[in-house]
């Protein structure tokens, strides 16, 4: 493997190996408006949600790289502390991007990329009216990580009003992840988009404890055939299955296997987690489990 030492990188070096390597990262399309009153429109993928209670989401509008150079969005949100951070959809994706063109300082990203502005309720940024999901916010703090080049520049903001289309909301009044078609930055040139095939679930294991891949048996643990992602299906499994369910699924479900191959155990094993394999695919890990003990049951 490879090793950096950041020290000995150049920041655009240094900066090409953190995007490339962290994402995909949400967008904060951040709205906001300078001592004068004129707004600014400009995403940021430097972004995420840090709390529900506040209700915090932090963008960093970071140092240039290339010349030291600061943003205006850093400097708005310095002399007016409030910001609308709407969120980025595939729809909107090219127009979001025109708008992190460096135009001059004043220069309205509204008219620019073509989008509309629409008034805010408790916030003087304006709201991005194509934007499904809007936050109004108050900047509480923003912290300079440092002076040079490629510097963060962490703007904390609470959110103090959201706005929500009811077209990405399911029937429980939730936003539907399969409506809402969300982009992501990676690196590069390159986004994500969350859509179609690139969702899938995986049941959080907040409410119960799972007995862990080390529960498993050594030969499990150690397959060839089994991957890290399905040793942690089998992992999450609540409680290992016991001696009796074992023998009997050897007996109404692997009989004919076990016959077949009874003077080859290498192939057995081979076979069997090849068969737990396919279980873990249509979800039926106890079943997974019960097929790899089976290998040693008596």
């Amino acid at each position: 493997m490879k090793q950096l030492d950041p020290a000995d990188l150049t920041i655009p070096q240094l900066h090409g190996y953190l995007v490339g390597a962290i994402g995909p990262r949400p967008v904060a399309f951040a709205s906001t408006i300078d001592a004068e009153g004129r707004s600014n429109l400009s995403p940021f993928s430097f972004f995420n949600v840090f709390g529900a209670n506040p209700p915090l989401l932090i963008f960093s509008p970071a140092r240039r790289g290339r010349d030291n150079t600061t943003k205006h969005s850093y400097h708005n949100v310095k002399a007016v502390p409030e910001v609308v951070i709407n969120v980025v959809t595939y729809a909107m994706v090219q127009q979001a991007s025109l708008a992190s063109t460096e135009y001059a300082e004043g220069v309205n990203e509204f008219v620019k990329a073509g989008f509309t502005p629409i008034a805010s309720e408790k916030v003087r940024p304006f709201r991005v009216k194509e934007s499904p999901v809007q936050f109004e916010c108050k900047v509480q703090q923003v912290i300079e990580t440092g002076t040079g080049g490629g510097a963060g520049n962490l703007v904390i903001c609470e959110v103090v009003m959201i706005h929500v289309s009811e077209e990405v909301l399911n029937e429980q009044g939730r936003i539907d992840q399969r409506k809402i078609d969300l982009v992501g930055r990676m690196g590069g040139n390159f986004y994500c988009r969350a859509h179609g095939d690139a969702l899938f679930e995986l049941a959080q294991p907040t409410t119960t404890i799972g007995v862990g891949v080390d529960a498993l048996p050594p030969e499990a643990r150690n397959s060839t055939v089994l991957t890290g992602n399905e040793l942690g299906q089998l992992g999450g499994l609540a409680e290992v299955p016991d001696e009796t369910a074992v023998n009997d699924y050897k007996l109404t479900e692997l009989s004919d296997l076990f016959i077949e191959l009874q003077d080859s155990p290498a192939d057995l094993c081979t076979a069997l987690h090849k068969h737990a394999q396919e279980l873990l695919r249509e979800g039926r890990v106890e079943d997974a489990w019960k097929t790899l003990l089976t290998f040693n049951a008596r």
